[in-house]
């Protein structure tokens, strides 16, 4: 997934920093130069390219925003060629994750009705200017197929992690997502042979990209199932998802890179005797000061 390193910054909203990835430029030079014969000037597929990164960046702030509407965390967008990258960490919860991911698309849709209506109002318009009218149609055609893209069943897409939510809700975090990257699995063949039959190398470049986050889809699966069946420390809970920490030596030393319960010794490294002020839960990847895992304070609990 990309990152925000060697990417420009173009603005902050809302505490959320949006970032527009160098790759970028040249896929926009491409697909500008390969559309050139649709309009009668290039700035119109300027334009046209402009409209569908601003569609994208819609999208995510979608993601974004709906996340922190149920107490998660999202700071960041990183906009890059094959789409936005929204990074969410909702509560570990199924319908707090199904609200932040479905509100993307969700965004999609409500643009339909808002893009129709400007087209209907530049219809007078676009008949002394055609090229405004093949415009708003293909920036109309544009909202469809993102829409229609991102809710393929297949992970890590919008729709894959919707169908992975919803399967949360019955058979739990780590199945779901063991379920959900199987469906991918069989869908990104389909997938290939799209772009196999479109001749499209870009569908072809993209269809190898979900195939290796399926793959890693199914690693985060495996993991997830490892860390449900460990035995639990009683007495202790996550302040974040309410689950109660394995027990054993799981956390390791940023400093001296020793392994150790954290629970056992107060959060201090029995080896340097580091001590940290955030205990991270590996069920949900929060992190939280120890004492706040208990219902007092730290002394009381290690009596």
């Amino acid at each position: 997934m990309p990152t925000h390193q060697g990417s420009l910054r173009l603005f902050r909203y809302a505490g959320i920093t949006v970032f527009l990835h160098w790759s970028w430029f040249l896929v926009a030079v491409y697909e500008i130069n390969a559309r050139r014969g649709g309009y009668s000037s290039v700035s119109w597929n300027v334009a046209e390219y402009l409209a569908l990164f601003l569609i994208v960046m819609l999208h995510e702030f979608g993601h974004a925003l709906a996340c922190r509407q149920v107490g998660g965390t999202a700071n960041l967008i990183v906009l890059w060629p094959f789409g936005g990258v929204a990074y969410v960490n909702p509560p570990p919860r199924p319908g707090a994750t199904l609200w932040s991911l479905a509100a993307g698309p969700l965004v999609n849709v409500a643009l339909f009705p808002v893009i129709f209506a400007v087209r209907m109002v530049g219809n007078s318009a676009a008949q002394s200017v055609p090229d405004a009218r093949e415009f708003m149609n293909q920036v109309l055609f544009i909202n469809g197929v993102l829409l229609v893209f991102n809710m393929l069943p297949i992970y890590p897409l919008d729709g894959g992690q919707i169908l992975r939510s919803l399967l949360w809700f019955v058979v739990g975090r780590a199945r779901s997502l063991w379920v959900a990257t199987i469906v991918g699995f069989v869908g990104i063949p389909l997938f290939l042979l799209f772009a196999w039959w479109q001749q499209s190398p870009w569908l072809g470049i993209l269809g190898v990209f979900l195939l290796l986050n399926c793959w890693g889809g199914l690693q985060q699966a495996r993991e997830l199932s490892r860390i449900a069946k460990l035995p639990r420390r009683e007495g202790f809970a996550c302040p974040r998802c309410k689950t109660a920490p394995p027990l054993g030596a799981y956390w390791k030393c940023a400093h001296c890179g020793q392994s150790f319960d954290m629970f056992a010794t107060g959060a201090i490294c029995p080896r340097c005797s580091a001590q940290f002020n955030a205990t991270g839960c590996l069920d949900c990847g929060g992190a939280r000061p120890i004492a706040e895992w208990t219902g007092s304070n730290l002394v009381a609990a290690n009596l």
